[in-house]
C-alpha cells in the first residue's frame, strides 16, 4: 500500500531538547504528562513517545482564547487532578456486546486491554485483530511505519495520547481482503473514588481493495449512585489504500461526569472510500476532532453525526476534509439535538485547493433545540480556490413545530409521545444508515429514553 507518510510522528519534534528552558509550559499539562507517561512501554515506541512528550512539554490546555477552543470551556478539566488506573477491573459486558461480532470484539478497561473479555476468532485469512502489545516484533515493526504518522500529531492531546502510549487496538485488512464481519472496539470506563484518565488508541489499516466495517464504542459502566469522574483521551488513526473501503461508526456514551476527547485522523489514498457515524450522547463534556487526508484521487467520504445533549453537557465536533486531488465527492451532514441548558458546537471546513479540480462537496448542519435556554453555535467552512467545482455548505436551526405536535395530537398522540416521536425521527436519519442492524435498535432506545430532552 502506498500512503504518504509524515517524516516525524511529531512536526518538528527533533527541534526541541529536554533541556529547553521553555520546557513544562504548563504546569497542569506537565503534570498530567507525567501521569500518563510513568507506565513502561515497548522498546520500539520509546523514540515515539520522547518525541510527543517535548511537544506536550513546549503546549498548554488550550482556552477559549484560541479559536479552535472559543466555544468550549476547558477550565473545568483543570480543576482536577487524574491519575492512571493500572489495575483491570471486573466488569459486565453482556448488555454491551453486538450479536454480529461475537467473534469480532476487542475489549478494554479503563484503557487496560481485558483478554478475557475479547473474542477474536473466525476471521478472513489476512485479518489481524488484536492489541499491540501482544504482537511479535515483526508485526509491531509493521505498525510502527503507520501508528502516529498521520497528519495532526502535533495537536495537544494527540500529542498526550502518543507520550503515554503503551498498547492499542490494531486491525489490519490486507490487499483485497473483504471483511464481512463488523469489528467491535469497546472501550469502557469503571470509575472510582478517584479521577481516572485513559486514554484508548485505535490503528486501522486497510490495504489496497480491502474493506472492513468497524465499529469503536465509549461508554461507561459505573452505576448511576457512583458517577466518578473521569477523562477519556481518545485516537484512532485510519488509513485506506487504494480503492479500500472503511465503514467506521464511532459512538460516545461517556458517564454524566465524564471528559471526553477524540480525535479521528483518517487518510484516503486514490478510489478509496469512507464512511463515518460519528454520534455522542454522554459526558459533561464532549470534543471529537475529525480529521479527512486525500492523498490520490477520485476518493469517496461520508461525514454522518448526530450530538444528543441535555442538562448541562457541552458536546462539541470539529472536522476538517482536505481534498487535495481532482475527481472527489465528500458529503457531511451533521445532526444535533439540544436539550435543557445544554450548549452544542459545529465547526467543519473542507478544503479545496486549485489542484482539486471537478470536486463535489456538500455540508449541512442541522440543529434541533428542545428548550429555550438550550444553545449552539454553528460554523460550516468552505475554503475553495478551484474554479470548476461543485460545492455547498448550510446550517439550520429551529424548535419542534406547534402544528406538528398538534397534527400528532389530532390523532390520538399525547403531548409527550408527540414530542418524542419527532425527536426520534430527527435521529433517525442518521442512525438508521448504521450498517450494524442491532446498533440501531440501541441507539433508536438511547434516543427514546432521554426523556429530559423534552423539558423546556
Amino acid at each position: 500500500m502506498t500512503i504518504q507518510v509524515s517524516p516525524s510522528p511529531v512536526p518538528n519534534s527533533n527541534a526541541v531538547s529536554l533541556t529547553s528552558t521553555l520546557l513544562d509550559k504548563d504546569s497542569y499539562l506537565t503534570g498530567l504528562l507525567d501521569e500518563v507517561t510513568a507506565a513502561s512501554a515497548a522498546e520500539f515506541l520509546q523514540e515515539l513517545r520522547q518525541g510527543a512528550a517535548n511537544w506536550v512539554r513546549h503546549s498548554s490546555i488550550p482556552t477559549t482564547r484560541e479559536e479552535e477552543w472559543r466555544f468550549t470551556d476547558l477550565s473545568a478539566l483543570r480543576q482536577v487532578q487524574f491519575h492512571v488506573e493500572t489495575q483491570l477491573k471486573s466488569v459486565d459486558i453482556s448488555a454491551l456486546t453486538l450479536p454480529e461480532a461475537v467473534n469480532s470484539r476487542l475489549v478494554f478497561v479503563n484503557g487496560v486491554y481485558a483478554p478475557d473479555l475479547s473474542a477474536v476468532a473466525d476471521l478472513p485469512s489476512g485479518v489481524v485483530v488484536g492489541n499491540l502489545a501482544g504482537f511479535s516484533k515483526s508485526q509491531q515493526e509493521v505498525v510502527k511505519q503507520y501508528l502516529a504518522q498521520a497528519e495532526g500529531s502535533q495537536e495537544v492531546f494527540t500529542a498526550l495520547n502518543t507520550a503515554g502510549i503503551s498498547d492499542a487496538a490494531v486491525v489490519w485488512v490486507a490487499k483485497n481482503v473483504i471483511v464481512e464481519t463488523p469489528i467491535h472496539l469497546l472501550f469502557i470506563a469503571v470509575a472510582g473514588e478517584q479521577a481516572m484518565v485513559s486514554q484508548p488508541r485505535c490503528l486501522v489499516v486497510a490495504e489496497t481493495g480491502a474493506s472492513v466495517t468497524v465499529v469503536e464504542d465509549f461508554i461507561n459502566r459505573t452505576g448511576a449512585e457512583n458517577e466518578g469522574v473521569y477523562l477519556t483521551n481518545a485516537v484512532t488513526e485510519v488509513w485506506l489504500g487504494e480503492n479500500a473501503q472503511v465503514s467506521h461508526t464511532r459512538i460516545e456514551r461517556e458517564g454524566a461526569e465524564a471528559f471526553h476527547v477524540g480525535k479521528t485522523a483518517v487518510t484516503q489514498a486514490r478510489d478509496s472510500r469512507y464512511t463515518c457515524h460519528a454520534l455522542s450522547f454522554g459526558g459533561k463534556l464532549s470534543r471529537h476532532n475529525l480529521e479527512i487526508l486525500q492523498t490520490g484521487e477520485q476518493t469517496e467520504t461520508t461525514l454522518n453525526g448526530l450530538t444528543m445533549i441535555s442538562d448541562r453537557q457541552v458536546g462539541d465536533t470539529h472536522s476538517a476534509i482536505a481534498l487535495n486531488h481532482p475527481h472527489s465527492t465528500s458529503t457531511q451532514l451533521h445532526k444535533c439535538i439540544v436539550g435543557d441548558r445544554a450548549h452544542a458546537v459545529f465547526n467543519g471546513k473542507v478544503f479545496v485547493p486549485k489542484a482539486a479540480q471537478l470536486t463535489n462537496a456538500g455540508q449541512l448542519n442541522r440543529n434541533l433545540l428542545l428548550s429555550s435556554k438550550a444553545r449552539v453555535d454553528t460554523k460550516p467552512q468552505l475554503e475553495i480556490t478551484a474554479d470548476n467545482v461543485k460545492c455547498a455548505h448550510g446550517a439550520t436551526v429551529s424548535q419542534l413545530e406547534d402544528d406538528e405536535i398538534f397534527y400528532l395530537q389530532s390523532r390520538g398522540i399525547n403531548e409527550d409521545d408527540a414530542r418524542k416521536l419527532l425527536i426520534n425521527a430527527f435521529a433517525a436519519e442518521i442512525i438508521n444508515q448504521i450498517p450494524v442492524k442491532s446498533l440501531q435498535a440501541v441507539l433508536l432506545n438511547t434516543v427514546n429514553s432521554l426523556k429530559s430532552l423534552t423539558n423546556d
